[in-house]
């Protein structure tokens, strides 16, 4: 029988008039794995910190058990500005003793990608007082991972990590024998790693066995339930629901739970986006010309970061950017937005950006911009424009758009200087959204927002017809809201990746291996071993690489059709029958264009 480490009993908090927890009762015993979800400010993190015994309560008591051993990640480090890597998270320990242990080493080079911490000036001897809050965060995170604990309590653990160290730490977590409680806006992450949820709603919090996508299930049967009228029924948790019945474009397991009723929810509810309707009424906005980068150089001040890339942004492509820390994600969305600004005279170190003459370009940066702090909510989003066309017959008022990003009518009068730093980014958005651009780049839009507003913005962007780039580490709304994966691998190329995100971690990881055990080898190598293409090789598998695309593009409009058109035969077995010999054939086709594809890729 597992043991209790903590129990929460009857326990109230109040700020001010407003009750944050009211009469709440919990425990967490050895082994669970829990996943704290909620809106902003309705409590997340004040209950974490009266769990570990942080903060006090109101009312009702927190008990720990006898001698529990209670590692906490909180949003602010409290690490020694004058003290040195090393000191913080290796302490004692002698070189050839940390060097020896395991845990000690999987933590090291899981967080800051090797033993010799590359990105910091003196590596493990490096001051922690200039340092970053991204960069102090991680070395509070792996003191913490480093040691030996019965419960971890961490929020937000995957703010300023990338893919790939979000991807280790989940795999990290799922190894350690001890119980973890989580907050985080990652969905990925919490379908990775937890077990049980608690949904922090207006003082309550509600429990569910199973992990994020279990919860979308559960807490649809639970509003199902409690709910009769249709307007409930078309809450918006249907349309996530439906995303992660039929599955993310990566995703590869199952939910474990299953209801029935909640399956009914979403018998009627169409696939989150109509690509092909959307494309065509992008097509009709953009024009055949979005941006055309041709033979494309970037660089951040010496350093080169994208050498000789030629691609293309067409009208309603969905592009999902990613990769390593510093290998030119956002200098490339910038590079392409001031070509934009300034109507192609201003142009990266080399090659060229071509322009499409209707575009209208929004770029929500990783700075929230600054606005009056006296202006009210409602009058910045007013002082964009009153109301907007979101395509397909969609328009809403200034205040209904901010309704669906989470600002009530008490919240649209409130001054911009009263926001948080997640209502001001959610204001930026909204802003951007109201000016009706035509393409949007989107650099780490999530960043601030919790899991409710990052489904609004889903919805909202499932019907936004235009071209989009979206960088994030968060890789559940990657998958959600973009059609392709592109990556920089830090070799100063731009590459597809016709299996998203897993094949991106696959890629980093061969990458590693090879750096790490085969480097000399490679050097012993004669030159002659492997012959330099010509420039002219390159510019051809270059544009046979964009034909391919284009290809491929067409082959999964035809499988959406052909999918859809079963689904409407579901009772005509010969129909089906037919239908589904298509579907393979076009399987294969896909099979064969995404090898030749990999093929190209290597000799571009």
């Amino acid at each position: 029988m597992a043991v209790n480490l903590v129990n929460v009993e009857n326990v109230s908090k109040v700020y001010g008039t407003r009750a944050l927890l009211d009469g709440v009762s919990l425990g967490v015993s050895e082994g669970d794995r829990i996943g704290v979800v909620g809106r902003n400010g309705d409590g997340k993190t004040t209950m974490i910190r009266m769990l570990a015994r942080l903060e006090e309560p109101d009312t009702g008591r927190v008990t720990h058990s006898g001698g529990l051993r209670l590692g906490v990640l909180t949003q602010h480090d409290s690490l020694d500005p004058a003290a040195t890597v090393r000191h913080e998270v290796i302490g004692d320990m002698a070189d050839h003793e940390w060097a020896g242990n395991a845990k000690v080493r999987d933590v090291l080079t899981g967080l800051f990608g090797g033993l010799d911490m590359p990105g910091f000036p003196q590596g493990l001897d490096t001051v922690i007082g200039p340092l970053s809050g991204g960069e102090r965060r991680r070395i509070a995170l792996a003191k913490l991972l480093i040691e030996e604990q019965d419960l971890i309590v961490l929020d937000e653990p995957t703010n300023h990590l990338d893919v790939e160290g979000i991807a280790w730490l989940a795999g990290h977590l799922r190894e350690r024998r001890s119980a973890l409680v989580c907050v985080t806006h990652d969905r990925w992450f919490l379908d990775q790693v937890c077990t049980r949820m608690w949904d922090v709603q207006r003082g309550d919090v509600y429990e569910y066995e199973g992990g994020y996508s279990d919860y979308v299930f559960a807490r649809a049967e639970r509003e199902r339930i409690a709910a009769t009228e249709e307007t409930k029924r078309q809450n918006l948790v249907r349309k996530e629901l439906a995303w992660l019945r039929r599955g993310a474009p990566a995703r590869t397991s199952k939910p474990r739970f299953r209801v029935e009723a909640a399956n009914e929810l979403i018998a009627d509810v169409p696939p989150p986006r109509d690509s092909s309707e959307l494309m065509k009424f992008a097509s009709s906005r953009l024009g055949k010309t979005v941006f055309d980068l041709e033979d494309v150089t970037v660089q951040a001040g010496p350093k080169v970061l994208l050498k000789h890339v030629t691609w293309q942004l067409g009208p309603g492509d969905r592009i999902g950017l990613v990769g390593v820390n510093g290998a030119g994600k956002t200098s490339l969305l910038r590079a392409m937005a001031e070509a934009a600004r300034s109507e192609g005279e201003r142009q990266p170190a080399g090659g060229q950006v071509r322009v499409g003459r209707t575009v209208k370009l929004a770029y929500l940066s990783q700075e929230v911009a600054e606005l009056d702090p006296d202006w009210r909510v409602l009058e910045a989003v007013q002082r964009v424009r009153e109301r907007v066309d979101l395509g397909k017959g969609r328009e809403m008022t200034a205040g209904q758009l901010c309704e669906t990003f989470g600002f009530g009518k008490e919240k649209q009068w409130t001054p911009v200087g009263d926001l948080s730093g997640g209502e001001r980014r959610r204001l930026q958005l909204l802003r951007l959204l109201m000016d009706e651009p035509n393409v949007l780049f989107l650099d780490e839009p999530t960043n601030d927002l919790d899991i409710e507003t990052l489904t609004q913005l889903e919805d909202v962007l499932d019907g936004w017809p235009g071209s989009m780039i979206v960088i994030s580490h968060d890789r559940f709304f990657v998958e959600r809201t973009t059609d392709r994966v592109f990556a920089l691998l830090g070799d100063g190329a731009l590459r597809m990746l016709p299996r998203g995100i897993d094949e991106y971690l696959e890629r980093r990881r061969r990458m590693e291996e090879a750096a790490g055990s085969s480097a000399p080898a490679v050097a012993a190598r004669p030159a002659a071993a492997v012959p330099e293409k010509s420039a002219a090789d390159v510019r051809a598998a270059k544009k046979e690489l964009q034909k391919i695309e284009r290809q491929l593009d067409k082959v999964s409009e035809k499988e959406t059709k052909l999918h859809a058109q079963i689904a409407e035969n579901a009772t005509d077995f010969a129909k089906v029958a037919e239908l589904d010999a298509e579907l393979r054939e076009l399987a294969g086709q896909r099979d064969e264009l995404e090898l030749r594809w990999l093929e190209l890729a290597e000799d571009a």
